[in-house]
């Protein structure tokens, strides 16, 4: 738990980039929200009000203060078609159940596994995804070119504005001078207003009207169980990658939980699930947000300006949104790792180009880090197997011979293990010295076993010495349940 002092400073230590910094990610989330509910298949305003919903809780409850959350689940498109609204509502509440019990479990720590090469692919993939996102918005089949030059006008302000002051963020300023210019000059160009309707009322309180049934159960989970983890993961990711930009440290299991009541509390005023999303965290770390207070603002803007101001926000050029997402996407690659390629080992290389691929391939970010923690996995247990040795000296009579066992014995080396041993030769004892070893699983225990089994079939005696207790600790628990006379052959001497 964080201390009340601390959780003062996150809220207040940096008012006025939070509050402008939170007014630019207002701005940048309608377009997104309106966009994933057209995926859904559900009227905008259940994106609109999710994303509020989902800012404002977790800046409360969450563990990473500055990033920024919203609606995101697109996970639930065939529950919508095939069930309907309410199963969204319903399966929204159970995903943030969901995650509340994974963050009180204290599951955050599984990032601990996700390699940087995983990181790096993850981030250069969103990227890649962001910057394809816009380009329905340069097609130009469906824009005119007038699109063109006010998305370069945008970059050019986004970049140069900086130069002459950082009082207001650059975006801010993006946002409000092509406004001014497409209304001032009565510019026919795509505005937000042309992507959906922006809802005129307040969300209400609303339970969800399902039958309370096992059924109905059975058809919310797995899609609710899919949306808690794949949320949770790239709310995780995004946590780590916000907490390098801004050089702290945060609360993961917190995370686990500030979005679960974010979820939880979203599918009771009719709106969709979502989690961390990295454009927009991307555009609050660089406008100047920094604190919990920017999130709390950009969700309490953005119901403001879809209510309130939503005749002034519909006419906001699509295009100023544009030139702010290629900004994002070009500040979010990491363009180093280009460069590293030839640098880093191969084995790094592949893994980070296997996870770009797949999410890019796929849309999955998901299954892509899933790829790439496996190909880390294999690559590093090949790495260590490589390390494992076995050598031998004959004494000096010719009827006993020594093994010294070096290195990591698990199931990745237990086949170089076995390949060591010549177990035709002639001997009266074996000594096997594995007091430079570790022997770390059941594939190992089992290995040994058989060494063991097959030097005595041949006659020889044989001795194990230099276990370490770690090692006999797992050879008692799992020798024991393998079979009759396992402890026997595998006591330490």
């Amino acid at each position: 738990m964080i201390s009340f002092a601390t959780y003062r400073q996150q809220w207040l230590g940096n008012v006025q980039g939070d509050l402008l910094s939170g007014l630019v990610v207002a701005l940048a989330l309608i377009p997104e929200a309106i966009a994933f509910s057209i995926i859904a298949g559900v009227d905008p305003k259940v994106g609109l009000y999710a994303s509020f919903s989902i800012a404002v809780v977790t800046a409360i409850a969450g563990g990473r203060p500055g990033m920024i959350s919203a609606a995101t689940a697109v996970l639930m498109v065939t529950l919508v078609r095939d069930h309907g609204l309410h199963y969204l509502l319903a399966a929204t509440v159970l995903a943030g159940l969901i995650q509340i019990a994974l963050g009180l479990l204290k599951l955050g720590f599984v990032m601990r596994y996700v390699s940087r090469s995983v990181m790096t692919g993850f981030v250069n993939a969103l990227a890649i995804l962001i910057f394809l996102a816009q380009l329905p918005e340069l097609d130009p089949r469906t824009v005119p070119p007038l699109t063109y030059l006010l998305v370069a006008a945008g970059l050019a302000i986004i970049y140069l504005f900086p130069r002459i002051t950082r009082a207001a963020p650059s975006p801010l300023v993006t946002i409000v001078v092509l406004t001014a210019l497409t209304l001032g000059l009565g510019l026919d160009v795509r505005t937000v207003g042309d992507m959906g309707a922006l809802p005129d009322t307040l969300p209400v309180f609303l339970i969800p009207d399902i039958p309370l049934t096992f059924e109905t159960l059975r058809i919310i989970l797995p899609p609710a169980t899919a949306v808690a983890v794949v949320g949770l993961l790239e709310s995780l990711m995004t946590q780590t990658l916000v907490d390098e930009l801004t050089d702290t440290r945060s609360s993961r299991n917190q995370e686990c939980i500030g979005q679960g009541l974010a979820n939880t509390a979203t599918g009771f005023i009719g709106g969709m699930a979502g989690c961390a999303m990295i454009g927009q965290s991307m555009i609050n770390v660089k406008s100047g947000g920094r604190g919990r207070l920017s999130c709390f603002v950009a969700g309490v803007f953005l119901l403001i300006l879809v209510v309130g101001l939503g005749d002034f926000v519909s006419r906001i050029p699509m295009a100023a949104l544009v030139a702010i997402m290629i900004m994002v996407s070009i500040g979010t690659f990491s363009w180093s790792s280009v460069k590293a390629l030839r640098t880093h080992p191969r084995s790094s290389s592949v893994v980070m180009l296997a996870t770009v691929a797949t999410v890019v391939w796929t849309h999955n970010l998901a299954l892509g880090v899933l790829v790439g923690v496996l190909l880390s996995g294999i690559f590093f247990a090949a790495k260590i197997a490589q390390l494992f040795a076995v050598t031998s000296e004959l004494s000096a009579d010719g009827r006993a011979r020594t093994y010294r066992v070096e290195g990591q014995l698990f199931y990745g080396s237990v086949e170089d293990f076995m390949a060591a041993f010549d177990f035709r030769e002639l001997l009266e004892r074996v000594t096997i010295d594995v007091s430079r070893a570790h022997i770390w699983d059941i594939s190992s225990v089992q290995a040994l076993d058989m060494a063991v089994l097959k030097f005595r079939r041949e006659g020889a005696e044989v001795r194990i010495v230099g276990m370490n207790e770690a090692s006999e600790t797992l050879v008692d628990r799992l020798a024991l349940h393998d079979k009759p006379g396992a402890m026997d052959r595998l006591t330490a001497h």
